[in-house]
């Protein structure tokens, strides 16, 4: 099972962060400290799996990354999860989200979080992998966009009327209706 998944800078900066199981939040800025200081100080050219921190469960965790230009992807898993396989996750993640920002960047995870939450919620659901397969997982995501979209015309519509009536010169069109004359109306009426 997927403990948590990271995702930080060069510098240790927390761009995304997805924990499935609680800590409080200085206990998550602990763990994201303590997961960048083991993966930052390692060489590139030692293999990417590593023993869990102190913090996030010692042995009994693994610490499986990627790094990237300037962001390490960090999956913090139990030992029932194949670390070749978070691996390949790691790697659909990071191009589905290439697919979705166009060349991905950090600057995306920092202006479009919600945007790169709902790609990783696609992968990954209650520390349980659901999809792998990328084009499955655009398809989703292209049509909950279709859906935010036609929601936000429906939202957008109060807002339409509004500006319709304020455009439309009210009180001059009440100025120029012509009411009857109420005595003349009161004898037209038949009891």
């Amino acid at each position: 099972m997927i403990k948590a998944i990271l995702v930080f800078n060069n510098h240790g900066k927390p761009r995304l962060s997805k924990f499935y199981q609680y800590f409080n939040e200085d206990m998550q800025q602990q763990i994201i400290k303590e997961t960048f200081q083991l993966v930052s100080k390692r060489d590139d050219n030692v293999c990417n799996f590593l023993e869990g921190g102190s913090l996030i469960g010692g042995s009994d965790y693994k610490l499986i990354y990627r790094h990237y230009a300037t962001l390490y992807f960090v999956f913090c898993v139990d030992s029932s999860e194949s670390e070749l396989g978070i691996l390949d996750l790691i790697q659909v993640f990071v191009e589905t989200l290439d697919k979705c920002f166009e060349n991905v960047c950090e600057l995306d995870l920092i202006f479009h979080a919600d945007a790169a939450h709902q790609v990783l919620d696609e992968l990954v659901m209650g520390g349980m992998v659901l999809q792998t397969n990328m084009a499955d997982i655009l398809c989703r995501l292209q049509e909950q966009n279709k859906m935010q979209k036609a929601e936000a015309g429906i939202s957008a519509a109060p807002a339409r009327a509004v500006s319709a009536v304020k455009s439309m010169n009210l009180p001059q069109q009440l100025r120029d209706m012509r009411l009857p004359d109420l005595p003349q109306a009161i004898k037209d009426l038949k009891f």
